[in-house]
This record gives structure tokens, C-alpha cells and sequence, in this order.
């Protein structure tokens, strides 16, 4: 190997094991093009193969796939040509491009399955399943990914084993089964104590099953365990990570300002690289956030033949997914019935962001709450029931909260009436013909937080969670301010920290590393607990809670009443406050919100 290009080959490595990412591909593109202009396909490999770790998930690949299609079609060795093909694979894979993927995927695992190396052979079966991500293709990824798990079980290759896990982890989402997901990630969590990069895996995924589970307190820890293995290792796709970090815990906890935040985070990167999937997802996190206007515009670019036109590739469910949601907080009749259409021959599936980034929910869910809009009710029924026992079976907690919360459809001769928020605070409040505008009112987004939820029990400290992104929903300070099987898993882990510090080399990375973990878990039990250790209950700010909600209540209903004071009698009526507020509808005069 040519000296110079070895040099900034090594160079290159250095940056990218110390997380310098930016530096380290500079390098890698310099050292390729200096190796390939000497001949040095040896080189050659090793900088383009280096280069494609680079290569973000849903962005454009630029000059990439032609210079790892220029290695490959000069080198004649077949470990070589099989990781070069591999890389392509999964180049055009990520960037949304599965038919030029699975032609170099095939080539890649038929060429590995005959020159055993295990570690090769691993890399190719993570391209090929990359390659073959589609909604159709579940039942290969299963095979392959099984094939994949024996084939890094014996290895010690850090990175093959993270493939392994991480698919594995991937395919049981889809499959809902979450013994297997509980498994592979605690594998992930002890493979963090290797790899920087492992550790980084571990904690965005604990915090997408933490999720799924409902438990919303651990956001915080989790995110900055994965910001800080970020910094040490060469991860191209950290920080789309954690944006979703952040930006998930958000919605779930009816955050909207930090939603707000990120909405236009996910929409100029969607734009900028032409991702319908990053921009499905912003039209989400903007409905959430209570713009609808802004959800509604992403909607309808989303619509119509771009809709029709996605290719089935590892995107094609969580998109079709988002844009259901948001068309379903928009009320775009249109595009939730070509959502419908294009979902409902995937009934029972799970919805999983790529690598198990963040579930997504089922698609019964949405396509219950689809079909009840547009009037079809015995399939709203059935799917609805088949999604709540799905999250049942799971446990996930907010799912089926937010499902069971979700009206089942209009009822025979519900009055029709507005009570939506808009752009500047400004709330749009009357019947569906004649609307009128208030001002904002903190009162009015505790409001419409109940009429999202009829006949549920809110905590008032949930309200105040909502509306200024204090807090949790699952949590809601009137109990323990931590669950106590989180609580019991921490524990465990401080202990795992213990023994595991006491065998490592005093004052080495290995233990440096540990002892980080071991001091912010640590932090973390302080915030979350009292005397002796057991969870800190809050009392006295459920107390304020039910105080103030209580008054902004008051006040915003007697403004609704000046407006309409049929509509305000209505409300006063049905909605009830305390430490726990509720909306009750009226059987007798149902009401059919539009929120």
C-alpha cells in the first residue's frame, strides 16, 4: 500500500474513532482518490468501504455510489468485490433506492456464503436484509435475519455483532414480539461496554422501547448517554437520532413548543433531500404540536401521486403511517382515504422507524380511526379492537391510552363544532357553519386537551405538562415520580456498574466509560427518588396543579359562554375539574368536535 495514502488512511481512522466525522471523510475522500489515481485498489477498498459508513439513512449519496462502483469493477478479489458490493447495497438502500440495492446485495451474499469468513458474511446478510426492507419482504428478513444472528454468535467483531442485534431487534418490533426486543437489547447494553458506537445503539434504543412502554421519565438520561457515545464514535446518522430523542418523548407528552421546535427541523431536512418519509414525519409532529395549518400544507404535498407513487422500501410504512396521522388531525377526507387504501392490505403490522429508531404504533390503529372518519364503521370496530388487544399484549401504555381515547366515530345526529387552535394562539370556537375567534387562552388548551379524550380522567399536572412541556403524562406527579420496574432495571444496571468497575483496569477507558454510566444513572435515581430510595411522590404541586387548571378553566368557559352560551352551558356542564379533570359528552346531545 502506497505510504502517503496509508498515512491519511490511519489519519482518517484516528478522527473517526474519536467521533470527528466531517474530518474523518475529508480524509477518506482524499486517500481514495490519491489510491485510485496510483492504482492502489487496496487502498482504494479500504477508503471508498470507510467512505460508505458515512452515507446517511433518506439523504442523497452524491458521488458515493460511483466511486465504490469504480473499486468494484476494477478489483478482482472476491472478499473485496463481496464488501464492495455489500456497501453499494446498502448505499442505495438508504437512499430510498431498493431496485439498484438488491441486484449488488445478492452478488455480495452469494459471493461471502463461499469464502468463509463469518465476519464478511455477517456484513453481507446486514446488506441484504438493508436491500430487502420492504412491507412485502417481512417474512425474508426474518430468515435472514436468524441467518445473521448465528452468524455473529460466535464472533468477537464488535461491528457484527451490533448488526445482528440490531436487526434482530428490528424484526422483532415487526413481529411484535418483545421478549426477543427485551433480549436484544440488552445485548446491545452489554456490547456498549465494548464500542462507543454500540453504546450509542443501546441507549437510542432502550429510550424507543421505554417508549413504547409508556415510561417518558428516562428521556432525558437516555439522550445524553447517547449524545456523549456520539461524540466517540463515527455514527453518520446521530443526529437525526437525536432529534427523534427529543422530539418523540415531546409528542407523547402533549409537549407542543418543544414539537414546534422540531417540526421545522424534520421539514428542511425532508425538503432538502427530497425524503417523504422525514417530511411524513414533520407533518405529524406539526399536528401535534397544534399546527394544524402547518401539517396541513405537508399533507397535501404528500398526497395525491406522491402518495400513490412511494416505493415499497424500508420507508414506505412509517410514511404512510405519518401522513395518516397528520391527515387525520387535518381532517383531509382525501388523503386519509387514499391512506386507507394503500394501508389496509397490511393489517396487523407493526410500524418501526428503520433500525428501530421509534415505534410507530400498528397500522389497525390508524386505519380504525381512517375508516371511522369516513364513515365505515363495522372495519373502524374490528380494526380498532385488533389494535387495542395488539397494545394490550405489548404493554404499550400510551398507544392504547391515546386509542381508547380516540372517538369510535361520529355519533347518529352529533352537532358538528369547532374548537381548534391556530396560528398566533388564536382559537377558532362555535358551531361548524359560524365559527367564531378567541384569543389565547391557557384555559382553552386545557380544554380541547379533555375534548381529545372524552370520558377520560386527565391529572390536572398532565394538563400543565401539555401546555408548557413540564413533566410526563405517564407520571403525573400525584404518585411516585418514576415507575417502579424502571426503577428496579436501574438498580440492576447500577449494580451490573459495580461489579464490572471492580474487574476493570483502574483509571483505564474501559472503567472511565463505567464510571460515567454509573455517575449519571446515579444523578438520575437522585431526581427520581426520596428517602430511602423510594419514588418522590409530589403532592404539593398536584395541589397547585388542580388550583390553577381549575381558575383557567373557569375563566375560559365563561369566555366561551359570551361567545355561545349554549356551547358554554355545555360545558359547564360536562367538564368536571380537580386533581384529576374530565369531559363527559352528553348522550343526549352529542357533540362531534372538531379539534
Amino acid at each position: 500500500m502506497n505510504e502517503p495514502v496509508r498515512e491519511l488512511l490511519d489519519r482518517a481512522d484516528g478522527h473517526a474513532a474519536a467521533g470527528r466525522g466531517a474530518h474523518a471523510v475529508a480524509l477518506y475522500s482524499a486517500a481514495a482518490e490519491a489510491a485510485l489515481a496510483g492504482g492502489d485498489l487496496e487502498a482504494a477498498t479500504r477508503a471508498v468501504l470507510a467512505l460508505a459508513r458515512g452515507q446517511r439513512f433518506d439523504a442523497t449519496a452524491g458521488l458515493l455510489p460511483a466511486r465504490l462502483h469504480e473499486v468494484y469493477s476494477r478489483v478482482e478479489d472476491p472478499a473485496a468485490r463481496a464488501g464492495l458490493a455489500a456497501a453499494l447495497a446498502r448505499t442505495w438502500a438508504y437512499t430510498g433506492q431498493p431496485g439498484r440495492a438488491v441486484p449488488f446485495a445478492d452478488t455480495a451474499l452469494s459471493l461471502a456464503r463461499g469464502l468463509g469468513d463469518p465476519v464478511l458474511l455477517a456484513d453481507c446478510l446486514d446488506a441484504v436484509l438493508a436491500a430487502h426492507w420492504g412491507p412485502d419482504d417481512l417474512q425474508r428478513r426474518r430468515d435472514w435475519a436468524a441467518q445473521l444472528d448465528d452468524a455473529a454468535a460466535h464472533l468477537r467483531d464488535p461491528r457484527a455483532r451490533l448488526q445482528a442485534h440490531i436487526w434482530g431487534l428490528t424484526v422483532a418490533y415487526e413481529v411484535l414480539d418483545l421478549p426477543r426486543m427485551h433480549r436484544h437489547l440488552r445485548a446491545l447494553e452489554i456490547l456498549g461496554e465494548e464500542s462507543a458506537e454500540a453504546r450509542f445503539f443501546a441507549a437510542s434504543r432502550r429510550l424507543a422501547l421505554d417508549l413504547m412502554l409508556g415510561r417518558l421519565d428516562t428521556a432525558a438520561y437516555l439522550r445524553e448517554l447517547a449524545r456523549e457515545a456520539a461524540g466517540r464514535a463515527f455514527i453518520a446518522d446521530h443526529e437525526a437520532v437525536l432529534h427523534a430523542m427529543t422530539s418523540y418523548p415531546a409528542l407523547m407528552r402533549g409537549d407542543r413548543d418543544t414539537c414546534a421546535a422540531e417540526a421545522p427541523v424534520y421539514e428542511e431536512f425532508g425538503y432538502a433531500e427530497g425524503a417523504p418519509a422525514i417530511l411524513a414525519e414533520a407533518a405529524w409532529i406539526w399536528a401535534e404540536a397544534g399546527r394544524t395549518d402547518r401539517a396541513a400544507t405537508l399533507v397535501g404535498h404528500l398526497g395525491g401521486a406522491t402518495l400513490q407513487g412511494l416505493p415499497r422500501d424500508a420507508d414506505w410504512l412509517l410514511t404512510v403511517q405519518c401522513v395518516l396521522e397528520a391527515a387525520l388531525a387535518c381532517g383531509a377526507r382525501d388523503t386519509v382515504a387514499a391512506a386507507v387504501e394503500l394501508l389496509t392490505p397490511y393489517e396487523g403490522r407493526a410500524v418501526v422507524n428503520a433500525g428501530a429508531v421509534m415505534f410507530h404504533g400498528v397500522t389497525d390503529d390508524t386505519l380504525a380511526r381512517g375508516n371511522a372518519l369516513l364513515g365505515n364503521a363495522p372495519a373502524a370496530d374490528r380494526l380498532r379492537r385488533q389494535a387495542l388487544d395488539a397494545y394490550r399484549r405489548i404493554g404499550a401504555v400510551w398507544w392504547r391510552r391515546r386509542l381508547e381515547a380516540a372517538p369510535a366515530g361520529p355519533a347518529p345526529g352529533a352537532a358538528a363544532v369547532r374548537f381548534q387552535p391556530g396560528p398566533g394562539g388564536l382559537w377558532t370556537i362555535g358551531p361548524d357553519g359560524g365559527p367564531a375567534a378567541l384569543p389565547p387562552m391557557r384555559g382553552l388548551s386545557y380544554l380541547h386537551h379533555l375534548l381529545a379524550r372524552p370520558g377520560t380522567d386527565v391529572a390536572a399536572l398532565d394538563l400543565v405538562a401539555a401546555h408548557t412541556g413540564a413533566g410526563t403524562v405517564e407520571q403525573p406527579g400525584t404518585g411516585p415520580a418514576a415507575d417502579a420496574r424502571a426503577l428496579a432495571a436501574y438498580r440492576r444496571r447500577l449494580a451490573e456498574l459495580d461489579d464490572r468497575l471492580a474487574d476493570a483496569v483502574p483509571s483505564g477507558p474501559a472503567a472511565r466509560r463505567l464510571a460515567q454510566e454509573r455517575d449519571a444513572l446515579r444523578a438520575h435515581l437522585r431526581s427520581v427518588t426520596g428517602l430511602g430510595g423510594r419514588a418522590r411522590e409530589d403532592g404539593a404541586s398536584a395541589e397547585r396543579a388542580r388550583v390553577a387548571v381549575r381558575k383557567a378553566i373557569v375563566a375560559a368557559l365563561a369566555r366561551v359562554a359570551e361567545l355561545d352560551p349554549a356551547l358554554g352551558r355545555h360545558l359547564y356542564d360536562r367538564v368536571s375539574t380537580g386533581t384529576a379533570c374530565r369531559y363527559d359528552p352528553d348522550p343526549e346531545a352529542p357533540v362531534s368536535w372538531l379539534l
